[in-house]
């Protein structure tokens, strides 16, 4: 099945950023840390510059310097890949590796309700800031002038408790949090 509408529940795992060499491949900025989502046979579905969709199986992919080089099937020019630059990279949800029972995808985490361990609301998580040591959750309260901002470090010591099913991050703030 080709159809755009098969794809019902997407996520975007990249963007297309640059054609490479003369036979089509792309060079491509990836949200994805594996390239499990890239193996030859996968679908992704490419929403590109212009508004229209297309659905593309993946011939091979390599790191390459901080991005990935990635051959689509179909796509055997460089004029045709540089038609693709822009493009946005979108993956079916389920076709999402699964993850163990204390990690979650960010795009889970985004927009959860973040209260104390004793039951004060302090806002939801507007973006994530990836450090080298640990993540930080970057919570957002009000609006405009009355906007609150926290940051929260993604520590167990700190983030005491995730239920994506109840909606909720329970957290102990470090002193000077409070």
């Amino acid at each position: 099945m080709n159809s755009v509408a098969a794809f019902k529940d997407v996520i975007q795992i990249g963007k297309i950023v640059a054609a490479h060499g003369i036979r089509g491949a792309v060079k491509v900025y990836s949200y994805a840390e594996s390239l499990e989502l890239y193996r030859p046979g996968t679908r992704l579905l490419l929403k590109l510059a212009d508004g229209r969709k297309e659905i593309l199986p993946v011939a091979w992919v390599k790191p390459h310097k901080g991005t990935l080089r990635l051959a689509l099937e179909t796509v055997s020019d460089r004029n045709r890949a540089e038609h693709l630059v822009g493009a946005r990279i979108y993956a079916d949800k389920a076709a999402l590796p699964e993850l163990d029972s204390e990690t979650y995808y960010w795009f889970d985490l985004i927009g959860l309700p973040v209260y104390t361990t004793g039951g004060r609301f302090l806002g939801k998580v507007d973006h994530i800031i990836e450090t080298g040591s640990n993540d930080v959750y970057v919570v957002k309260k009000g609006r405009g002038r009355k906007m609150q901002e926290i940051l929260i470090p993604a520590l167990k010591s700190v983030v005491r408790d995730i239920d994506l099913e109840r909606q909720r991050m329970e957290v102990e703030l470090p002193e000077g949090l409070e």
